[in-house]
């Protein structure tokens, strides 16, 4: 009888960036007993959701909004730890504002579901109880994505194979194939509560005119869950999960440039050749590690069982591995559909800026026109723009000294590298400076600031060619790979190699998607594929206090490529 041999289980971890993602998978996998390594190419941890200090004022450079609490409350579980524990999260309120070109009133959505229901019906008789019936089938269809979809690698279909979702079949189907934009107008003729409901299609980087109507779960987030804000800003969490990760033995090295994903191919020779000519077409080779670059310098190598890449997809495919260990070369992406580009403003403002809430939206009245030129085939950046102004010194006063606001701003833009970088002090490339000055312009007409340019002491620009750049970004796309039909769920791609044993991927590019709740359901991927865990649902939360290890549930097996 031949027995077969039975690889070890992997004993020593590299993440490629040190994001919320990397340092999420990080610490899971540490605290599942691997020696983790993580190699972040900028000076600090953080990646999007980093932060920039200038003259007193603190800056979040990405992600604003705190949604779908229960999965970051599931990953502190899984830590053996609490967001309660962890975090002074606030209830905004109202959750944030909206400003309608031409329209001499903000709308403010509140913080409750029964309160947004009484504001509906004020804007058009009637929509209270269709925006009930509405959020009823946010919720279901969002309780049916969590429990079968979000925490599914989709290395295997048995699961999704369950009564609950073949009942629902028809109408997932339904809501697949028609774009939000007209599910919602439907319902609602109010043009307002269109754009309101249609604008949570931007959070995951794409259009309501193409994004799936399935995605109207979004609407329970904001509608009925409310908005919370974690005091001290998202650098905050950062530092959190990044000391939770260490706390599990994880080492982190910042000014680490990954140049090159290491590994072992078929040997060559007369046996081997036949195995090298399968292994091309298909068959995989195994990581072993990295080869990265320090802050000297200096080429390093850096050995481990398996490489997890929280880097963007894009980069780590064509820039880190040769083309045949390529399971999304280049060809690939020539069919993808990217999310937005963004040019981001942060300023620092002196004085009150009261008719600005803690987040605020401005919307235009040519509503698909202005999604047209972002995601059409003929691109250009819209003015004016339907954008989004932070103002965290709303509601946490060590965002700025006293007697001042502090103003992040994000323009969705095409995802174009060519439109340039910023800088300081309208130091960066002129085509961004000028889109820059229009926004201020817009801003302080639209929420009656007349003299915000005047009182603005401190001004930072981001522009497309900055993600590039700094985040090794695909087109200098804001947030990812744009949540469209064939971008979406199984469609976005896997989280492993099929070319690459040990290689796994994690992130906005990859599965389940954009946003930071979806960042974290991502590292716990990592874990899943690891485990050779193919259930659909979140795993289990070990004991607490249990110690390190103790989110083991099942057992290693050999990292395999998967599909």
């Amino acid at each position: 009888m031949t027995r077969r041999t039975v690889p070890a289980p992997p004993r020593t971890a590299v993440v490629i960036g040190g994001g919320i993602t990397g340092l999420a998978t990080a610490a899971l996998l540490a605290r599942e007993g691997l020696s983790v390594t993580i190699l972040e190419k900028q000076p600090v941890p953080g990646g999007r959701t980093g932060t920039w200090q200038s003259a007193g004022f603190s800056f979040d450079t990405g992600p604003s909004w705190y949604l779908m609490p229960e999965v970051f409350d599931h990953f502190f579980a899984l830590m053996g730890t609490s967001a309660d524990e962890q975090l002074d999260l606030v209830q905004l309120d109202p959750g944030y504002r909206v400003l309608f070109e031409g329209a001499e009133e903000p709308v403010d959505i509140a913080a409750t579901r029964a309160e947004n229901v009484k504001l509906f019906e004020s804007l058009e008789p009637g929509a209270g109880a269709k925006l009930e019936k509405y959020l009823d089938s946010a919720v279901d269809v969002y309780d049916m994505a969590k429990k079968r979809f979000l925490y599914s690698t989709f290395a295997s279909f048995l699961p999704l194979l369950r009564a609950d979702v073949l009942k629902r079949g028809p109408r997932l189907a339904q809501l697949l194939l028609q774009p939000l934009s007209s599910f919602v107008a439907g319902k609602f003729t109010d043009p307002r509560i269109r754009q309101i409901l249609g604008y949570p299609a931007v959070f995951l980087g794409s259009s309501p005119f193409t994004t799936p109507s399935m995605y109207h779960l979004m609407s329970r987030l904001d509608l009925a869950d409310g908005v919370l804000y974690p005091m001290g800003g998202f650098t905050r969490l950062i530092s959190v999960i990044a000391d939770l990760a260490t706390a599990e033995g994880v080492t982190i090295r910042t000014d680490a440039t990954v140049t090159r994903i290491r590994t072992a191919e078929p040997a060559a020779g007369p046996a081997g050749r036949g195995r090298l000519s399968r292994f091309r077409r298909g068959s995989a080779a195994r990581a072993t590690g990295v080869e990265y670059t320090n802050v000297a310098g200096q080429t390093l190598v850096l050995d481990a069982d398996v490489v997890v890449s929280a880097a963007d997809l894009h980069h780590t495919e064509t820039s880190l591995l040769p083309r045949h260990l390529q399971t999304y070369p280049e060809s690939y992406w020539k069919h993808r559909v990217p999310g937005p580009g963004g040019l981001l403003l942060h300023l620092g403002v002196r004085g009150e800026l009261p008719s600005l809430a803690h987040h605020t939206l401005l919307f235009t009245k040519d509503w698909e026109e202005n999604f047209g030129k972002i995601f059409g085939k003929e691109t250009s950046v819209p003015d004016p723009a339907s954008l989004y102004v932070c103002r965290p010194s709303a509601t946490d006063p060590d965002a700025a000294p006293e007697g001042f606001e502090n103003i992040f701003v994000l323009v969705p833009v095409p995802s174009d590298p060519s439109l340039g970088a910023g800088g300081m002090d309208g130091g960066g490339d002129e085509r961004i400076e000028r889109m820059a000055d229009a926004v201020i312009a817009q801003i302080s007409e639209w929420a009656n600031i007349p003299d915000l340019a005047e009182r603005i002491t401190v001004r930072r620009t981001v522009g497309p060619q900055d993600f590039v750049s700094d985040l090794n970004s695909w087109r200098g796309t804001l947030l990812g790979p744009a949540h469209v039909l064939k971008q979406s769920a199984f469609f976005r791609g896997s989280n492993a190699s099929r070319k690459v044993d040990g290689l796994l991927y994690a992130g906005g590019s990859t599965l389940p998607g954009i946003g930071l709740p979806m960042c974290l359901i991502s590292a716990e991927l990592v874990l899943k594929r690891l485990r050779g865990d193919t259930s659909t649902e979140e795993l289990p939360v070990p004991g607490r206090g249990s110690g390190r290890g103790a989110g083991k549930s099942g057992t290693f097996r050999a990292p395999g490529s998967g599909a």
